[in-house]
């Protein structure tokens, strides 16, 4: 009653007093959002960009496909381009995650977070390990993407509602950059492209259809709305079963692709704006991890974490050794120049990572969408 009578003398907002696991969205993004044909408790999608520093918010409109609602530039982001490869490397995750509820954090030490599920049945098929990778506020990396505490709190409220909507888990796919012919032209020749074409599958998959992709793991890599066809089940670490898409998928997919293609043979070597920097491996990642490793323990290090190009023979040749050793190294201070992080109060439990991270769910919805 005292926070209503102050909050009646200055004029305030139930929003100005509310706690901020239920501020609402703002009312112009409400009416921007109805006006598109979405409800606030639509399901929704995340999409992540690195060299753009963007995250945006898709949601489902009333006709099954979704739009973007809104976009907000990415506070801070550590590590380069590329995945993820080990706890301590720095890098923010790149790939194809599911939140659920239980991987909302209101106790957040960064204000508001959620954690990206990482790793997935992808990433423990290649042995990537990691904890605690977050989309959070405070605006402080050291392996997450960390925005501005009101933006996490309007992103924050996307997921409630769309949960609260029936909404059981919602897809965040985190990219390099954005996947077109100009870019990947650009990151041809660099030592990612492989796993960059494998993500810009999934990316393709978006664009043609504008619903989230159903994502499985098989023989070690991503496949995109295949349906099996035998008795076998996907197996992240096995040979992929006999499977199929619908022949609308397969049809416009062939037809995006030769456009791409086309495109993309006309931009090699005709490329305006140099690549940004990747980690170049494993072996890099080492690296950073036992840098990180040290700077924990307190022993002075460089003020920048390392790569392959700064780094002594010697040192890079003992990076694989490294890697198996730093298996526990923590992410913790942020690598970001002139950044404070938020007191290094105990990690709650809900923060936490799930034990196991089971791959994308099917929707039962969604191959309906393609008969109409």
């Amino acid at each position: 009653m005292a926070a209503l009578a102050v909050a009646g003398c200055q004029d305030a907002t139930f929003e100005d007093i509310a706690p901020k696991t239920e501020k609402r969205l703002p009312p112009k993004l409400v009416e921007s959002m109805r006006a598109k044909g979405m409800s606030t408790t639509a399901p929704i999608m995340v999409r992540i960009f690195k060299e753009e520093s963007k995250l945006e918010v898709w949601k489902r409109k009333d006709n099954g496909r979704y739009d973007l609602a809104t976009s907000y530039d990415i506070c801070k982001w550590s590590g380069k381009l590329g995945p993820k490869f080990t706890e301590g490397d720095r890098q923010a995750p790149e790939g194809f995650y599911m939140v659920r509820p239980y991987q909302m954090n209101p106790k957040s030490s960064y204000h508001l977070s959620f954690n990206m599920g990482f790793p997935n049945a992808f990433d423990r098929a290649h042995g990537r390990t990691g904890l605690h990778l977050m989309v959070h506020g405070a605006c402080s990396s050291a392996g997450c993407y960390s925005m501005t505490d009101p933006q996490i709190e309007q992103i924050y409220a996307f997921a409630r509602d769309a949960f609260k909507g029936g909404q059981t888990e919602f897809q965040i796919q985190a990219f390099p950059f954005r996947m077109t012919a100009e870019n990947m032209a650009r990151y041809r020749n660099d030592p990612n492209y492989p796993f960059w074409q494998m993500l810009k599958e999934g990316y393709d998959h978006f664009e043609i259809t504008k619903v989230p992709p159903k994502v499985d793991v098989c023989g070690k890599r991503y496949v995109f709305n295949q349906i099996t066809t035998g008795s076998d089940r996907m197996s992240a670490s096995g040979a992929c079963p006999a499977m199929t898409q619908p022949d609308t998928i397969q049809t416009a997919y062939r037809s995006y692709q030769a456009t791409y293609e086309k495109a993309f043979s006309g931009l090699v070597g005709n490329i305006a704006r140099d690549p940004a920097p990747s980690i170049t491996g494993l072996k890099e990642a080492a690296l950073v991890a036992d840098w990180s490793r040290r700077r924990a323990r307190g022993e002075k290090v460089t003020r920048e974490p390392p790569s392959l190009q700064t780094q002594a023979p010697a040192a890079v040749a003992a990076a694989p050794d490294n890697a198996r050793a730093i298996a526990t190294a923590p992410e913790t201070a942020p690598m970001t120049t002139g950044t404070t992080p938020p007191p290094a109060d105990a990690t709650t439990q809900a923060e936490a990572p799930p034990a196991a991270e089971a791959s994308g769910g099917k929707r039962s919805r969604f191959w309906g969408l393609f008969s109409r």
